[in-house]
């Protein structure tokens, strides 16, 4: 897929274990463009925070939702396509990343395969006992928020042919 007209940021979303990074991995290298891990923004505190099991307060995160809506802005305003992982659990959270241009990719899964796949995953600071407290907080996005939802069962690579693929329709409408 060639890149879109007008510059594009995917805000790739969803719960811990949802395959956030995987899927905008494979669609960097699919669609060449750049991608930024969110959970590498994240002040020091906040880390260290999530490693000792404690979920994050809406006082935690403000700033590092800011450091993501920056680097939307700087991509748009270099007019970059970007791709960038955030969880964005609360519609609130996705009002200050979304703008023209910000399209949400939203993974959604069961609870037992997001289990499964954070019991398997090694070297995150996340750790499992805090999908509860993802899945609590979790505002899915609303019709309204025009997300590319999709289910995290397929294989990140068939899952970056699918966002590619929604974004060539939404691109001819």
């Amino acid at each position: 897929m060639s890149a879109v007209e007008a510059p594009c940021v995917l805000l790739v979303m969803g719960v811990a274990g949802s395959g956030k990074t995987s899927v905008a991995e494979a669609l960097a290298a699919r669609l060449h463009w750049p991608f930024q891990e969110g959970d590498a923004l994240h002040p020091a505190a906040n880390v260290a925070k999530m490693q000792g099991g404690t979920p994050l307060t809406d006082a935690d995160r403000w700033p590092w939702l800011d450091r993501l809506a920056d680097w939307i802005a700087a991509r748009l305003a270099a007019a970059e396509n970007g791709i960038l992982t955030c969880s964005a659990l609360k519609r609130t959270y996705r009002a200050r990343l979304v703008r023209p241009g910000v399209r949400l990719v939203y993974l959604w899964g069961e609870r037992e395969l997001l289990a499964a796949r954070l019991g398997a995953r090694r070297g995150h600071f996340m750790p499992p006992a805090l999908l509860d407290s993802q899945l609590a907080t979790l505002e899915p996005p609303g019709a309204d928020e025009h997300p590319i939802t999709l289910h995290i069962a397929p294989t990140p690579a068939e899952l970056a042919g699918q966002v590619a693929a929604a974004l060539a329709v939404i691109r001819q409408d």
